[in-house]
């Protein structure tokens, strides 16, 4: 059934099954990011490189935190790496590969949250044409073929907004993991440079 709603749908129907595959592909890949990210995610190891911060255990920050996959451990480390220069900074360039990576591939669902549909109506239009010129050709005494044509038509535009609504909750859904952990890294940064601050004043 379904193959026959494909090749009922026209040649249209193409780059919309390869909208669909792109965006499932994109979708499974960022939810295994984001189960990764959970799962290397050691709020207590980040604690403890604020305790050390705070007394200038710089060493034993870099052994605690050796490996770790926690993508504050490594804003919060690349700023005391560079501390010298330029702590805050250090660690919003840090913040924002981290952000640019989370980030990744989240334009190409964007894009075929709007190109899906712009291609379903395209096959729809397309659809219609066809069957105004089978009207031309047949005339109005078979008005079946006609009606039927652009019932056909439709499936494209159907199939265009299936695409773009099913991905569009996942878009937003890993947009806001990326906005949580945007507010999560700041708040642990803003954390480390007030202890750093009150350590250059004393």
């Amino acid at each position: 059934m379904m193959f026959d709603l494909f090749q009922k749908g026209g040649i249209v129907m193409y780059p919309l099954i390869a909208c669909s595959v792109i965006s499932l592909t994109v979708i499974l890949e960022r939810a295994l990011f984001w189960i990764r990210r959970k799962r290397d995610t050691d709020s207590r190891l980040v604690g403890h490189v604020l305790d050390l911060a705070r007394t200038r255990q710089y060493e034993e920050i870099k052994t605690r935190t050796h490996g770790s996959a926690d993508y504050v451990v490594r804003v919060l480390v690349c700023g005391l790496v560079h501390r010298e220069y330029s702590l805050s900074k250090a660690m919003e360039m840090a913040a924002i590969e981290e952000i640019k990576r989370m980030k990744r591939y989240l334009p190409v669902l964007d894009t075929m949250i709007t190109a899906a549909p712009l291609l379903g109506i395209l096959g729809t239009v397309i659809g219609i044409i066809h069957s105004f010129d089978m009207l031309g050709k047949a005339g109005i005494q078979d008005p079946h073929a006609v009606t039927s044509g652009i019932a056909q038509a439709l499936l494209t535009t159907a199939a265009g907004l299936l695409i773009a609504i099913f991905t569009l909750f996942p878009y937003n859904y890993f947009m806001s993991k990326v906005e949580k952990a945007g507010i999560r890294i700041e708040k642990y940064a803003t954390s480390l440079e007030i202890l750093h601050g009150g350590d250059q004043e004393k």
